[in-house]
């Protein structure tokens, strides 16, 4: 069976249509949705903000061809999305998963795309042999979220290390808000998102980053090692590029220090040149 040639996300969007163009792409367990607070800061700010769920997760078709969720095909999709709403360039925002996708759109489509903000992010993995193991690692992952189902995975992601900063950071509420979002997806999107857009498949973008050509703006927790240094590596690379470090924050930045983010965001497009954002 040939798979569609386009999925048709399901879009979450704040402020008004002609407003200056803002996409924001999600992590992996989220969907648009998750980007509400920052979304509605944006828009009060003079911009209309985009945020699909992305393939095999919230109400956004789960094809069932992992192949489906490559990069270059839910890029090609985005750039489908944006050229049936606007004309326009536009300041394009990522998280973890979608941080990854993100810049491999602005690398693909950079007439599409006006600034980029890369949150919690990376380039993929160079070295071959550690690539490798990760692909493993995310397709043994994605069997066992098949077979074991998706509440059992969710208790087993949220016990990374990698969230411990959001036992400090976000209420007792919000972090039932967040696994309440998260058990939602259904096990074969999860599944096929690992496998097909998953840091082991990841095409490896290091190499591609000095022909960057738009102003980019890289965001990371502290306490989010790993990601520090994947900026760090990113910053020597791209021509144009600005850093943000929030102390006492993990990977959720956005999550973790929503108002601060949101400021450190519509600064950054300020003075890249756009008139849209609040003074």
């Amino acid at each position: 069976m040939t798979p569609p040639s386009t999925i048709p996300y399901h879009l979450h969007s704040w402020g008004r249509e002609g407003d200056p163009p803002v996409l924001l792409l999600h992590g992996f367990t989220g969907h648009g949705g998750s980007w509400a607070e920052a979304g509605q800061t944006f828009a009060a700010a003079g911009f209309h903000v985009l945020a699909p769920d992305l393939p095999g997760h919230g109400s956004s078709p789960h094809p069932s061809e992992s192949t489906r969720y490559e990069m270059a095909r839910a890029a090609s999709d985005l750039k489908l999305l944006l050229d049936e709403s606007s004309s326009e360039a536009v300041h394009l925002a990522g998280y973890s998963m979608g941080g990854r996708l993100a810049l491999f759109f602005a690398l693909s489509y950079p007439e599409r795309v006006r600034t980029l903000c890369l949150v919690s992010a990376s380039p993929g993995i160079a070295p071959p042999v550690e690539r490798a193991e990760r692909r493993d690692s995310d397709n043994a992952l994605a069997d066992r979220i098949e077979r074991d189902g998706t509440a059992a995975f969710v208790d087993y992601w949220e016990s990374l290390p990698m969230w411990e900063s959001q036992q400090r950071n976000l209420s007792v509420g919000q972090r039932r808000q967040l696994r309440a979002q998260r058990l939602r997806n259904r096990p074969d999107g999860l599944a096929n998102s690992l496998r097909g857009m998953g840091t082991g498949a990841q095409p490896v973008l290091l190499d591609e980053l000095p022909s960057l050509d738009v102003p980019t703006l890289l965001i990371v927790g502290a306490e989010d090692g790993k990601f520090v240094a994947a900026n760090r590596q990113m910053a020597q690379r791209i021509p144009d590029v600005q850093e943000v470090v929030f102390p006492g924050a993990g990977h959720a930045v956005q999550l973790e220090r929503p108002k601060e983010f949101a400021r450190a965001v519509l600064k950054f497009w300020q003075t890249s040149g756009d008139s849209g954002a609040a003074a």
